[in-house]
Order: C-alpha cells, then structure tokens, then sequence
C-alpha cells in the first residue's frame, strides 16, 4: 500500500532471531494534531538496539522495528504543530518519541522524566500500537521530540549524536563540565567516544579510563588530555580525590571494582552513570563513599533543551564520531546488530543508502 497508509522497516520478530531482522510493512499508529511524519534518510545503531532485540532488558514486543537515531525529512506537519517544523525540513529524533509535557518534570525540561513518557520504538500507546523505531522507511514522532539539525552537520555524523551523543552530553552538561574541571569518562565505546568529544568541547580536562590501554590511542586521538588503565597495579593510587565529574558509559558490571572508582572522586564529587548491564548491576558499600561524600547517580538519554544544545556545539566546533555506514537493509541492519553485539565497531555505526531501499 505504502505512506502515508503504511510505512516499511525492518523487524525483529524473536529473540531467536535477533540477528535476521526481515522486511515488513505495518500501519502505523493515527496520525494525530501535534504529529510529524519523517521519511527516513539516516539511522544509528545503538546498543539499546541490540539489548532489545536480544531480550536482554526483558520482554520485548516483537515484531520490533528498532533504530533511534534518526535522521530524516519532515514530509507531514500536524495542523496543532507550535515548534515551528516544516515540511521539507531536516531534522532529527532521538530515543524519546512522547511525554505529557504538563507534569512538573516537563515543566522544568526534565521530560525524558516524565511519567508518561515513550520510548521512540517498543512502547505502548492508548490505543494499543507499538512505537517503531528508524529501521524503516518513516516515522511518526510527536513534534516535541522532532529537532532541527544545524546546516553544518552531516546527517551520517549526526545520527548516532541523538541517542549516543546525548547520553554522554547531559551528565556532563548537568553536572558542571567546563574549564577547571576534572573528568572521567569510563568504557571507550559507543556512549564513551562522545564523552570524551564532548566533555573537551564543554572545556574540561578529560581522562579516559578503561580496562586496558587497547584504547589508549584512539582516546588520545579522540582528544583525551590522558588515559587509566585499570588493569595495571594500585592503579587508583595516583588519581585519589582528583576528579570532579565521572561518567561511567561500561555496559558490565562484571569485575568493576566500584570502591576505587569512588576513591578518585574529589569531596562531593559526582559518579553519574549512563550504561545500563545486562543482569545484576552493581553492588556498593557505603563505606567506599562516606570517605569523600560522593554523589552517586544515574542519568537518562538528554531533554530537548539539551540535545539541541548539543547539536549547536557540534556544528560550533565541527565535532565528528567514529562511524561506520553500512547499508540499511536486511543483510546490513543484520550484520550492525551483530557486529554490535561482539563490541566490533570502532564507535557507531550508520545505517544508509535509505532512498535505494526505499525507493
């Protein structure tokens, strides 16, 4: 049939085979008053994905289109639309695709918090449907979570920005990065390449701390001002009470020793972390934070205000991730879960090539 009737993506529809997504076309849920319809052009592939896909965070509603790093042109605009999105526009969506946007947490721009809050693929609307996600042809999106992408910034580079990008972004954005301040970002990976980019683009001092110095040259390259390798002995010894800020991007739990990450932290300094195991998680003792008062905390994806701050800063000082392109399709959306899944991608990749797929 095809839009605006229907939209086609690439779907998985097990956990047995997470790795064959196929081609299918759906109906999309209504379009409604404060809608906006994008014809995909760019997607990133995140590690939600993968978690999703997998059953590794749980239940998952297959048949699942995932993809939440969108790049796309609007081609329909809701007659109740306020942000002032065109048709014809370039624009972007993250990982959130709804919030009520009148509770108090919407009200201070903490709508990634909101209570009624949906996720860009896998949630539930009132009347049943499942959000889909970017492997596809469009997206309906509500208009709040639609953003206007800078003229200076590549859809290819820009896509993995608004998930991964942002989640690096807002813990350090929140918690004060900036001249004269000491950051860490742990696991140089997908999330963790944007900390670095993004932690010297706020003006930080910026260290990459990883398990293995297999990384050292590439967070160096990334622009790191220095590197821990916490394999190495008494590694912490050095680095006691020096930092201000850490973002934890891992995504194990597996060994982490948490005391002595907690030792590096100056007196009220903050743990914020934004990678999300699979399993158990973590397990503290508070006595390995009463010695410096540290804050320990979480951070979810990045509000509209920040992510189009974010957006602004790379287009000002020409920031540029890693990426992979692989073509979108049913062998290259397989082949990017997968090479995902095994940690093989030097940091995102990009799925493209959407106008000969859907032609």
């Amino acid at each position: 049939m095809g839009y605006p009737e229907t939209f086609e993506g690439f779907a998985v529809f097990s956990s047995d085979t997470w790795s064959k997504p196929k081609r299918r076309e759906y109906t999309p849920r209504p379009f409604e008053d404060c809608d906006v319809d994008i014809k995909v052009s760019a997607c990133g592939v995140c590690g939600s994905d993968v978690h999703t896909v997998t059953g590794g965070w749980g239940g998952c509603p297959y048949p699942l289109v995932v993809g939440h790093e969108i790049v796309g042109t609007v081609v329909r605009v809701g007659p109740k639309c306020k942000t002032g999105v065109q048709v014809g526009q370039r624009v972007g969506v993250g990982a959130q695709a709804f919030a009520c946007l009148n509770c108090p947490q919407c009200a201070e721009d903490n709508e990634i918090y909101c209570r009624h809050q949906r996720d860009t693929y896998g949630s539930a609307y009132p009347d049943g449907s499942i959000t889909q996600g970017g492997y596809a042809s469009h997206v309906r999106i509500h208009e709040y979570f639609v953003f206007p992408i800078p003229e200076k910034l590549v859809s290819e580079d820009v896509a993995p920005m608004l998930c991964g990008g942002a989640t690096a972004f807002s813990p350090l954005y929140r918690n004060g990065a900036g001249p004269g301040k000491k950051v860490g970002i742990i696991g140089i990976g997908g999330i963790g390449h944007f900390g670095i980019l993004f932690g010297k683009a706020l003006g930080a001092e910026v260290i990459a701390i990883s398990r293995t110095d297999a990384k050292k040259a590439d967070a160096l390259a990334l622009g790191a001002d220095g590197f821990i390798a916490t394999a190495e002995k008494d590694w912490a010894e050095k680095h006691i009470m020096t930092f201000d800020v850490i973002v934890n991007c891992a995504n194990s739990s597996k060994n982490f020793d948490i005391a002595s990450y907690m030792s590096l932290m100056k007196v009220n300094g903050r743990f914020i972390n934004v990678g999300l195991p699979e399993g158990d998680g973590f397990k503290i003792n508070p006595f390995s934070m009463l010695k410096n008062g540290v804050l320990f905390g979480f951070s979810h994806i990045a509000s509209r205000k920040e992510i189009l701050k974010m957006l602004d800063i790379a287009a000002e000082q020409n920031i540029k991730p890693w990426i992979e392109k692989i073509p979108v399709g049913e062998e290259g959306c397989g082949q990017a879960l997968s090479r995902c899944h095994a940690n093989d991608v030097r940091y995102r990749f990009t799925l493209t090539d959407y106008e000969k797929e859907f032609a």
